[in-house]
């Protein structure tokens, strides 16, 4: 069981980078997912994170979560909503991490925010250039199987980070490796992500 007074700082960060990159992919689901974990007593929450295990905050992520699950997986509507989820994800990755720090120096903590920030960034980026590949196909199974192992991943990885820290910052640095060397895909499709939304939301062809 996490002892987050006396967890080593290598593991911390760890746990940090998996919970951070989860935000990116899906915030709902790893809000709920961390809501639940706590609350059934399979992992503490540090105190400034405990409102997390209420149960209004795990029936609103509960309820928003699903409907992401259908919002992303209606072609047009879904580059709104993401483009938009640019300024959820971001935010409450960089609240999760300041949150779990605050045991740490108030620069370290900074430090935390800004890593999580930049981590799920990085990831919703991924996310983004990947979705942007897969749309322009005409069937719509390969986009909502992307969909689902999206949330999937989310899950899984706010579950391993919690039991295996080491394990999911592999896994999150290797992924992250492969988003730093595909970076200019990733700028381009933040691009278009925020250009189709805003055509969309101004009824203009994408």
């Amino acid at each position: 069981m996490l002892n987050w007074l006396q967890i080593p700082l290598p593991e911390l960060f760890a746990i940090l980078a998996a919970i951070a990159f989860a935000p990116g992919l899906n915030v709902y689901a790893t809000v709920a997912a961390l809501g639940l974990l706590a609350r059934f007593a399979h992992v503490p929450l540090p105190p400034a994170l405990l409102l997390l295990e209420t149960w209004p905050v795990i029936i609103a992520s509960t309820v928003l979560f699903v409907v992401e699950f259908f919002a992303d997986k209606i072609p047009a509507f879904d580059l709104v909503w993401s483009a938009l989820h640019t300024f959820v994800r971001v935010p409450i990755a960089a609240l999760l991490a300041y949150g779990a720090t605050r045991q740490l120096t108030p620069a370290q903590q900074l430090l935390a925010a800004l890593l999580g920030a930049a981590i799920a960034l990085a990831a919703h980026g991924g996310k983004t250039a990947l979705r942007a590949a897969v749309t322009p196909s005409p069937e719509p199974f390969s986009n909502i199987t992307l969909s689902l192992g999206e949330d999937a991943l989310a899950l899984a990885l706010t579950w391993l980070a919690t039991r295996h820290p080491y394990a999911a910052a592999a896994f999150v640095f290797a992924l992250l490796t492969i988003i730093v060397v595909m970076a200019r895909l990733v700028i381009r499709a933040f691009r278009a992500l925020f250009r189709g939304a805003e055509n969309e939301l101004a009824g203009r062809p994408a």
